[in-house]
Order: structure tokens, then C-alpha cells, then sequence
């Protein structure tokens, strides 16, 4: 019966430091996230023709349109350059969320997460 207890007092232990450690990475990762919503990623399209910066909360912060981009006769083609530039750069954001968690993480992946 001893050795039970002395075991348990181990495990109680064991416990504690482990919920001290999922209380720091959820204390790194709410800073992280936080640190994200600073920082931004570039993207283009068209060589350049329309242009796009996305913040880490995956918002579009910044838009550029080249004029020479701008063809009242095929508007159809602006609208995939701006597609195009946009989902790359929520593309590189999500890719950079990703890996600044990843840091914290190890490379553990934790569904909904980011």
C-alpha cells in the first residue's frame, strides 16, 4: 500500500508540472497571436500589377492597382488579378501564423488552433 501512495504523490506531481506547462504555452500563444495581428505579408499578381499586404489576422490591409491593369473592356481579367493576389497573400499569412505557432507548438498541430 506504501508504494501505491508513493506512487500517487509522483503522479500528483507529474500533474502539476504538466498543467503549469499547458498554462505557459497558452500564455505564449495568446502573445503570439497577439504579435500577429502586427505583423504583414506581401503579395502580387500580374508581375506586379495589382499588389496586396495581409496582416497576420488575415485582413487585407493594403491594395494597389497598377492603372495599366485597369481595362473598362476586360474588367473580367482584373477581378482574377485581385483574386489571385488576394488569396496568395492570406496564403503567406496563414503560412506564417502557422509557423509562428509552430515555434511554441514543437510542430504539434492542434485543430482550430490557427
Amino acid at each position: 500500500m506504501a508504494g501505491s501512495k508513493g506512487m500517487g504523490g509522483g503522479m500528483g506531481g507529474n500533474m502539476s508540472q504538466m498543467l503549469k506547462q499547458a498554462q505557459k504555452m497558452q500564455e505564449d500563444m495568446a502573445k503570439v497571436q497577439e504579435e500577429l495581428q502586427t505583423k504583414t505579408v506581401d503579395a502580387s499578381s500580374g508581375g506586379g500589377m495589382v499588389q496586396v499586404v495581409v496582416s497576420g489576422k488575415m485582413e487585407l490591409v493594403e491594395l494597389k492597382i497598377k492603372p495599366e491593369a485597369v481595362d473598362p473592356e476586360d474588367v473580367e481579367m482584373l477581378e482574377d488579378l485581385i483574386k489571385a493576389a488576394l488569396n496568395e497573400g492570406l496564403r503567406k499569412a496563414q503560412e506564417m501564423a502557422s509557423n509562428e505557432m509552430g515555434k511554441l507548438t514543437s510542430g504539434l498541430k492542434i485543430p482550430g488552433l490557427f
